[in-house]
C-alpha cells in the first residue's frame, strides 16, 4: 500500500470538496480549483476527511494512488493558504517592474524590454530585486516562474541574471592572463 496515497486529507474549515465521475472540485477563502483524477482511483470525503483508494495492486493503479493524493492536498492547501515563490534578479541595470497585478516589465541587458503577461490565477509583485510569484494552483505558480528565470538563466562567471531565492549557483573560474 502506498504510504503517501493511503494517508487521508485533512479539510480544515471553510473548505468544501464536491466529487463527480473522477472529478474533483475544491472551494476555500482563496479560491476554487477542479481536477479530473485517473479512472480505477476513488476519493470520497469522510469525517472531514478525503480518503483516497485504488482498485488493486496493479502497478498503473500504485503510481497513481499516491500522485492523486498529493494533487487533492495540494489543491486544499492552495485554496486554504496559496502558493509563493520568490525569485531574485542579479545584475547591475537589470530589474522588473511591475505593471498593474497582471504585467510585469522586465529589463535584463537585451536590446530589448520585456513585458510578460500573468496567467488566470496568477499576480506578480517586486521589491527591489525580488519577485514574487502567488497563486493557489502550485503548478502553474511553479510553471510561470521556470519561465520567469528562463528569461536570463543565471550566468556561471559573475552570477548575473534571474535566480529563486536560496539557489545556489555553481560558479567558474574566468579566464586568466597568459605568463
Amino acid at each position: 500500500m502506498s504510504r503517501i496515497g493511503k494517508k487521508p486529507i485533512p479539510l480544515p474549515n471553510g473548505v468544501t470538496v464536491d466529487i463527480k465521475d473522477n472529478v474533483i472540485t475544491v472551494k476555500g477563502p482563496k479560491g476554487e480549483l477542479v481536477k479530473s483524477f485517473p479512472e480505477g482511483i476513488t476519493a470520497k470525503t469522510e469525517n472531514n476527511e478525503i480518503v483516497v483508494e485504488r482498485p488493486s495492486d496493479e502497478k498503473k493503479y500504485r503510481a497513481y494512488h499516491g500522485l492523486t493524493r498529493s494533487l487533492i492536498a495540494n489543491m486544499v492547501v492552495g485554496v486554504t493558504e496559496g502558493y509563493e515563490i520568490s525569485l531574485q534578479i542579479v545584475g547591475v541595470g537589470f530589474q522588473g517592474e511591475v505593471r498593474s497585478n497582471k504585467r510585469i516589465l522586465f529589463s535584463l541587458g537585451y536590446s530589448h524590454q520585456i513585458l510578460m503577461d500573468a496567467p488566470e490565477g496568477i499576480e506578480f509583485s517586486v521589491a527591489r530585486d525580488i519577485i514574487k510569484v502567488t497563486g493557489i494552483d502550485k503548478q502553474k505558480v511553479g510553471e510561470v516562474a521556470a519561465q520567469i528565470r528562463k528569461l536570463r538563466k543565471p550566468e556561471p562567471y559573475k552570477g548575473k541574471g534571474i535566480r529563486y531565492v536560496g539557489e545556489q549557483i555553481q560558479r567558474k573560474a574566468g579566464k586568466t592572463a597568459g605568463a
